[in-house]
């Protein structure tokens, strides 16, 4: 057991050092978008930094296999949900972004959600299921991703729109953890397959399951979704959100369909059941807007060109000649 909450932890640090560095190679590029999908992987792949981030998820990813085969899905969710506090602290010294007092707030409320989940663990008491019917994963995943593409096109709109509030990147999010959500139940089922006896039949047996076709379309949408979002809002806040809500389908959903007991003993159940809640928190305690840019003060050069002799107010305020504002009335109207 332990060595998967080591998995765990270890797939933290990786997955929150590749959305760092691939955050930090988009910065570099020009504005992509998913309407443009070729074009936004001949860019990215022509960046060694982002290459480098991709690599750090794949790795994650293998971490990640290791801990379905020996952790609950409840529990290694609310493991995983501690990786918020590596991405918010990388991306404060990488990126040079800076986190609300509310952000920080939520950061010390992921760390008492993370210890409430390990303390629910006992040794030998946790079962990890193998198994969960096709038709269930389907009815499950195929409306979760419909539902994130659609709330991804959604924001994408809306973010088109010319006098919009400067949004942190929620809706994209959330749209992300949904798809990353399927990724993760079909990751878990992978893991089940490794079991099987023999190369041969593991693959065999993979192939006839829903699994590796939810890892693909998962891995191409969230891949071009994941990347526009990051290049237009902070990864120390849109990456949090998309964790949280991949987090919590995965643990309620994967539980679900996954038949995975909750523990018996009412302090582990409490605990256990109290932190999935306190994530829940931690995304609805998320803000929606960034605050509007602070007014850039002039160099003392340009106060000087500004008060120069002869200019116009058309010329400093930069409304063109001719046209009033609503603040000083124009000759002939009176007064």
């Amino acid at each position: 057991m332990w060595w998967g909450v080591a998995a765990a932890l270890l797939a933290n640090v990786l997955y929150s050092a590749g959305f760092v560095l691939e955050k930090r190679a988009l910065a570099a590029l020009p504005e992509v978008s998913v309407r443009r999908p070729a074009r936004l992987l001949r860019l990215v792949l022509g960046s060694w930094l982002w290459i480098g981030g991709s690599l750090a998820l794949a790795s994650g990813f293998g971490a990640q296999l290791v801990v379905y085969r020996t952790l609950p899905i409840a529990a290694a969710q609310g493991i995983f949900v501690s990786g918020l506090v590596i991405l918010v602290l990388l991306s404060s010294v990488l990126l040079g972004e800076e986190t609300s007092g509310r952000e920080r707030y939520a950061l010390g409320a992921i760390l008492l959600a993370l210890l409430m989940v390990v303390l629910s663990l006992k040794e030998g008491s946790d079962t990890v299921s193998r198994s969960a019917p096709a038709p269930l994963i389907l009815l499950v995943c195929v409306p979760s991703l419909a539902l994130g593409v659609w709330l991804y096109g959604s924001a994408e709109r809306r973010a088109r729109h010319r006098h919009r509030m400067p949004t942190t990147g929620v809706e994209y999010g959330v749209a992300v953890g949904l798809l990353y959500g399927v990724s993760s139940l079909a990751v878990k089922g992978v893991s089940s397959h490794l079991t099987g006896s023999g190369f041969g039949g593991a693959v065999l047996g993979l192939l006839r399951s829903p699994y590796p076709y939810l890892l693909l379309f998962t891995g191409v949408f969230g891949l071009v979704m994941s990347q526009a979002a990051l290049q237009r809002c902070r990864a120390s806040l849109i990456v949090p959100v998309c964790t949280t809500v991949a987090c919590l389908f995965t643990a309620v959903l994967g539980t679900v369909t996954f038949g995975e007991a909750l523990p018996e003993d009412p302090l582990r159940l409490a605990l256990r059941l109290g932190g999935t809640a306190l994530a829940v928190s931690v995304l609805l305690a998320m803000p929606k807007h960034d605050p509007p840019p602070k007014p850039r003060s002039l160099s003392p050069a340009q106060e000087l060109t500004s008060h120069e002799p002869g200019r116009s107010a058309a010329e400093d305020t930069g409304v063109p000649a001719g046209q009033g504002t609503a603040a000083s009335p124009r000759k002939g109207d009176g007064g």
